[in-house]
């Protein structure tokens, strides 16, 4: 094998690499009450004031979880009513601003200062420096009678400007990932 497809090798490799990290699944992370008896659950609500409405109104974005909540909770049995409902749901959205460094060997000519010869000498680490928002939905899950929450989502990803566009959609498929995590069906 020459040098040159070693080299070919592994940049095209490093591509791939990189290119899957782009794409990588959200996290979601569960927790529940172990004491909560699951199956006498049949109803819910949301909570009056969500964690996602603004002060002096409902948020879009608390419209879009609602309903997808709405649609994860009615196809598992529990039916939404207004007046004592057995759990009250929640939501909370958090983004923050992060930045990740990555540092690569960096490949040069001759001890990296000759850009002729045969031999592809080390020239040090090449540093890329990424900002990008990542953003965190919990939904929480409590339960009247006790007034304990007893099961909570979260998920955390990272946040792409098209996504931002398309909201209903992402809470779509964000609130579907979360329900994967709630294996409970309305009384049983």
């Amino acid at each position: 094998m020459s040098l040159k497809s070693f080299c070919l090798g592994v940049i095209a490799t490093l591509f791939f690499l990189l290119l899957a990290s782009c794409s990588s699944p959200p996290r979601v992370y569960s927790n529940e009450d172990p004491e909560a008896v699951f199956s006498s659950f049949t109803t819910f609500a949301f909570q009056e004031k969500l964690g996602t409405d603004r002060a002096e109104y409902t948020s879009l974005l608390s419209q879009f979880l609602k309903t997808a909540v709405t649609r994860e909770m009615n196809s598992r049995g529990y039916k939404q009513v207004e007046d004592n409902p057995n759990l009250l749901i929640n939501f909370y959205v958090e983004t923050k601003e992060k930045i990740k460094s990555t540092s690569t060997p960096a490949y040069g000519g001759y001890y990296g200062y000759r850009p002729y010869g045969t031999w592809g000498g080390y020239a040090g680490y090449e540093t890329q420096i990424t900002q990008y928002t990542e953003g965190t939905l919990t939904i929480d899950i409590v339960e009247v009678g006790r007034d304990q929450l007893i099961w909570e989502g979260t998920l955390v990803d990272r946040i792409y400007g098209d996504q931002a566009e398309n909201l209903r959609l992402r809470v779509e498929q964000a609130v579907q990932s979360l329900y994967i995590k709630f294996p409970y069906r309305a009384g049983e």
